[in-house]
């Protein structure tokens, strides 16, 4: 999945809350493309409150992702200004949307996702993210928290799709995304042009 992931006005410091502003923003667009993938497969995730569970827990795993690549990039009071900034705001876009299209509150249901990343917290830490992306135990976790939501015809197909094609490809391109987002001065943007043109 290609995102835009590069600042306008580049070489310029981030703070922690730019950068997790501009993630939670890829973040939404990784959940939608799961989502979308997903229902291709087949996997019967209807409009509605199922449609909006899944991209939260996709969101969740995300944000997991995200948060561990800003660990290594910020100090301690960089990472959690990075992670609440960037719970909220996925919370916000999430809640809007829900809104919008399910006609709830908006408040409760950002509070319900913020709570949910807080509540995963835990069980994430006990897996590890490499330079090869998330391990295994990592995957399983999103894998079976989506399995969970599924209907009961799919939940033995979702660890499957989930573990070989959905979270590597939304842990690759967050890693990516946050690769570039904090090294995007001109001269190294230069120097990736000229690398796929070959000059």
């Amino acid at each position: 999945m290609r995102v835009k992931s590069h600042w306008f006005k580049a070489g310029e410091p981030r703070a922690p809350e730019e950068l997790a502003g501009a993630l939670a923003f890829i973040s939404w667009k990784v959940a939608q493309n799961a989502l979308k993938r997903m229902r291709q497969a087949g996997f019967d995730i209807d409009p509605g409150p199922a449609y909006f569970d899944f991209l939260a827990e996709t969101l969740v795993f995300a944000i997991q992702v995200a948060w561990r690549h800003a660990h290594k990039h910020f100090d301690d009071a960089g990472s959690l200004a990075f992670m609440t900034a960037l719970a909220n705001r996925a919370g916000e876009t999430l809640a809007d949307n829900r809104a919008e299209l399910l006609g709830e509150d908006p408040t409760p249901v950002k509070a319900d996702f913020v709570d949910r990343v807080n509540a995963s917290m835990d069980d994430y830490g006990a897996f590890g993210l490499g330079p090869d992306g998330p391990d295994f135990g990592f995957l399983r976790l999103y894998a079976s928290r989506v399995a969970d939501l599924m209907q009961a015809k799919d939940r033995h197909w979702t660890h499957d799709q989930v573990i070989a094609i959905e979270a590597p490809e939304a842990a690759a391109t967050i890693a990516r995304a946050f690769a570039n987002l904090n090294n995007d001065d001109p001269d190294s943007r230069r120097k990736r042009r000229a690398a796929v043109r070959g000059d």
